[in-house]
């Protein structure tokens, strides 16, 4: 059945379009195969003792490992965990991050005070605060969810800012000249200006949450994909090791891809 929209382009156009859907498709297939060859390459190699299975498990092993937390009913509970952590630090830190770089570009007195202590604090260890933290908001998810905060929140600010600051100049002078006001100038030139920038901070943002939140959860938890981590290494079970790493990359695409969906959307 021809779409309706068929005749409204020329053959070139529809060519081109296929092609391109094609490329989609192959990449796709080629990305999924190269993933198919490793794990079928690490399982054999640890099957027939090339390489240790031990240090570094094997697919089956982790799969079995997996449906032995399934069973239990923890794979669930601390992956909620995770989720629920990096989720609020995700959240948090982009909103407040957001609201402090609209503040900065609103001020240049206050930018140009506070951006000397923004580069130095971006430049500071957060794991070196961990015991601080841990005094100040107590042994618990709190303590993880401000480590995942601060982790983003100073590379959210400088990168909103930078993107605010790269706005047009002109563009800036001639709403002025027409009697912008400074808050039409923000919300009808410089904040649609940098929405690529802002998908850029999002997507950035993404991982930047996960190192934070399992950074918190080695330092203090009593669940999470985190937990499970440092537990496994403690009593030498490298399987739920591996398992709980899989499981994070798992969901740090999720939450990529969720953030590129949303930008076509946006977009559209």
């Amino acid at each position: 059945m021809k779409n309706k929209y068929d005749n409204q382009f020329s053959k070139s156009h529809k060519d081109y379009l296929y092609k391109l859907r094609k490329t989609k498709i192959l990449t796709l297939l080629t990305q999924i195969s190269i993933l198919a060859i490793l794990l079928l390459l690490w399982e054999l190699l640890t099957r027939y003792n090339i390489l240790d299975g031990f240090i570094l498990s094997s697919p089956s092993r982790m799969v079995i490992t997996l449906v032995n937390l399934f069973n239990s009913g923890n794979l669930w509970y601390h992956i909620s965990v995770t989720l629920y952590e990096a989720f609020l630090g995700f959240i948090i830190a982009t909103v407040v991050g957001g609201l402090i770089a609209v503040l900065l570009w609103w001020s240049e007195f206050i930018r140009n005070v506070l951006e000397p202590y923004l580069v130095v604090l971006n430049s500071l260890p957060k794991i070196a605060l961990g015991p601080v933290i841990i005094i100040w908001f107590g042994a618990g998810t709190k303590s993880i969810i401000v480590m995942a905060f601060l982790i983003l929140i100073i590379i959210t600010i400088l990168s909103l800012l930078n993107a605010f600051l790269t706005c047009e100049n002109d563009k800036i002078l001639l709403l002025k000249s027409m009697g912008a006001t400074k808050f039409q100038i923000l919300t009808k030139l410089v904040l649609p200006n940098s929405f690529k920038q802002f998908i850029s901070v999002l997507k950035i943002n993404v991982g930047m949450t996960w190192v934070g939140t399992i950074m918190g959860e080695y330092l203090v938890s009593r669940a999470g994909l985190g937990f499970l981590i440092v537990y496994g290494g403690q009593v030498f079970k490298l399987d739920l090791v591996m398992t709980s790493t899989a499981i994070l990359c798992i969901l740090a695409g999720v939450m990529y891809g969720g953030i590129a969906f949303l930008e076509k959307k946006l977009i559209k």
